[in-house]
């Protein structure tokens, strides 16, 4: 793989349920250390493109290359095999056990003392502190039961794990739906800490206002299609949303005079 080569490209994926064509043709890339918002109506194919990259879903058509290489990945744990994770709402950490049996899941380190394998509970610990620090993660105790600790922290553990373990690219499914400000601020500013270290990222998001903030592209996807791949810099969310709505809401909502859009179609905090 090449320096200017994309970490990940789609070509011409396309996806049947039957009659119905939920995708049609879709091209994308994501370069290493660049953040891409996915965008989307609901229904318009984003769900279903994240799977066929986390191996839930083979693509009818279409090719998929990963670190230069076209894949076929038969599972999910295939696509994490690859260094491909996708963290979801719910997330996949177990409520009842500590930050450092989450984060070594199904990778403790043990030692044998008379054919017995012990788990090295201070050497894990010290590892997670590490990670953490790095990450700039606080958690009050590497020992309290997840269940107990906020949903950003719980975000925090998810990600600082997959970039231990060698991730290389991680899809973040309406990562910050239940998050408050103050929560939703430190893990925008998380997500760019990631994408420091070279790992490319896919965020879907409804909030308008989070893609700007902490995306360098943004691809819109509208029935199935991409209808849009723009730098956050070079266009506006009015402009997005038309390529969201295929242009139903342009000059629509206006304040009487045919110039100033709606306040609720303006700015920052527009949920798609």
């Amino acid at each position: 793989m090449t320096d200017d080569e994309p970490l990940l490209k789609l070509e011409g994926i396309t996806k049947h349920f039957g009659a119905i064509e939920a995708l049609r043709g879709v091209n994308m890339t994501v370069s290493r250390g660049e953040v891409v918002a996915l965008l989307g109506d609901n229904g318009a194919g984003k769900s279903t493109l994240v799977k066929i990259i986390a191996g839930s879903y083979p693509p009818s058509s279409g090719r998929l290359i990963f670190e230069g290489r076209e894949r076929h990945f038969a599972s999910p744990k295939e696509a994490k095999a690859s260094g491909i994770e996708t963290v979801y709402q719910d997330l996949s950490l177990c409520t009842n056990a500590d930050v450092v049996a989450n984060f070594f899941m199904g990778r403790e380190i043990t030692k044998r003392y008379f054919g017995i394998p012990v788990l090295q509970e201070r050497e894990m610990e010290n590892i997670v502190a590490e990670a953490m620090r790095k990450a700039g993660t606080k958690i009050p105790s590497l020992r309290v039961n997840v269940e107990n600790l906020s949903g950003g922290q719980r975000q925090a553990i998810e990600l600082n794990r997959f970039v231990h373990w060698g991730g290389k690219l991680v899809v973040l499914d309406e990562p910050f739906a239940a998050l408050g400000v103050e929560q939703t601020r430190r893990g925008l500013e998380m997500i760019r800490r990631v994408a420091a270290g070279g790992i490319g990222v896919i965020v879907i998001t409804h909030i308008m206002e989070q893609a700007f903030q902490v995306a360098d592209r943004l691809v819109v996807l509208r029935q199935g299609a991409v209808a849009g791949d723009l730098r956050h810099d070079e266009t506006t969310p009015e402009k997005v949303i038309d390529l969201i709505t295929g242009g139903t809401l342009s000059g629509a909502g206006t304040d009487g005079d045919g110039g100033n859009p709606d306040p609720a179609h303006q700015g920052e905090k527009i949920r798609l």
